[in-house]
């Protein structure tokens, strides 16, 4: 039963980490190729309310997919489940490394930009914050195709 468990919170984990990977890869492959075609206060007004959509609707998917994912290595832990755990533990480390990137580098510069898009003042550094928003998306995007594939990996060793 411990296992059957196991296998079922994995799915959840995989699914919900699934969602952010997603999203950090259309923003890497498609959302910064348009805003370097876009000036300033346009890409501030998008970035901004598309922020202020995703920060509020985003975050279930982000916590729950770290909590599955505690919880994915939990189990294997509980059911002697080493292969399982393993995967589960580098999962676990790459979703921490990506939570921190996002709170100190992501996080604020959406709160900036959204305040932009809501009071349409253009900070005069409206590109520059984009560039350094844009300038980890390559690490976002790699630390959640670790953590997916890892919880994958966990979901079939277990």
């Amino acid at each position: 039963m411990l296992i059957v468990t196991g296998q079922i919170i994995a799915v959840v984990a995989v699914l919900a980490n699934a969602v952010i990977y997603g999203t950090d890869v259309c923003a890497a492959v498609i959302m910064r190729a348009v805003y370097r075609k876009l000036d300033d206060a346009t890409v501030t007004v998008s970035a901004g309310w598309g922020h202020y959509y995703g920060d509020r609707r985003m975050p279930v998917f982000g916590a729950g997919g770290v909590v599955t994912a505690v919880l994915t290595l939990l189990i294997a832990l509980f059911a002697g489940q080493i292969g399982a755990a393993v995967a589960a533990g580098v999962a676990v480390a790459a979703l921490l490394i990506w939570l921190a990137l996002y709170v100190r580098v992501a996080k604020p510069i959406n709160t900036q930009q959204t305040a932009a898009a809501q009071s349409g003042v253009i900070p005069a550094n409206a590109r520059a914050l984009q560039d350094k928003w844009d300038s980890i998306l390559k690490y976002r995007v790699s630390l959640q195709f670790i953590a997916v594939t890892g919880l994958s990996a966990a979901l079939i060793l277990f």
